[in-house]
């Protein structure tokens, strides 16, 4: 991720979390890279957002099961509706971020030149322990236990990625 120079260097840093249906992992990262970003003063440096590749669920909830979990570890994902991504998205983002190959395979499919191939990343290459996969699991198919694993890995992720992008949102230079 290049840092952006010229008028936009102190515009908001622009992030969309995507995954299937937006309702399990996308929600997850959005509130927790929010409360991160609150935490740490730089609401206003940021623009979180978040969608899914396909549109099963668009203007619904986060899965129960999310906001249960989600809730349980003191965040609030109740303000979450499920969006579609939409290719057009990519001209006021600077960074896409899929949870699994697939993801990153529909997004990379949607990019239309080189510039919105470079802003789709994988969330766990953020990891400081990334794993061989790179793929974060879709709970949605298994047991509630699942959604607190896929958190777990998430907030991680999330943690590396804010520390990664952190010293130039000081700086307004993200």
């Amino acid at each position: 991720m290049a840092p952006r120079v010229g008028p936009e260097a102190s515009a908001p840093f622009r992030i969309c979390f995507v995954c299937t249906g937006n309702i399990c992992r996308s929600p997850m990262a959005e509130v927790v890279f929010r409360d991160l970003a609150s935490r740490h003063g730089l609401d206003g440096a940021l623009r979180i957002s978040s969608a899914g590749t396909g549109d099963w669920h668009v203007g619904e909830q986060a899965d129960v099961r999310t906001l249960s979990t989600l809730s349980e570890h003191g965040y609030d994902g109740a303000r979450h509706r499920a969006r579609q991504f939409d290719a057009a998205w990519f001209d006021d983002l600077d960074l896409v971020v899929a949870f699994d190959r697939s993801h990153r395979r529909a997004l990379t499919a949607m990019a239309r030149d080189d510039v919105d191939l470079a802003k789709v990343h994988l969330l766990l290459e953020f990891a400081p322990d990334a794993q061989a996969s790179l793929d974060v699991p879709d709970p949605y198919y298994s047991d509630r236990s699942m959604f607190d694993r896929v958190l777990v890995q998430i907030e991680q992720a999330c943690r590396g990625l804010f520390a990664q992008i952190e010293p130039a949102l000081h700086k307004g230079a993200a």
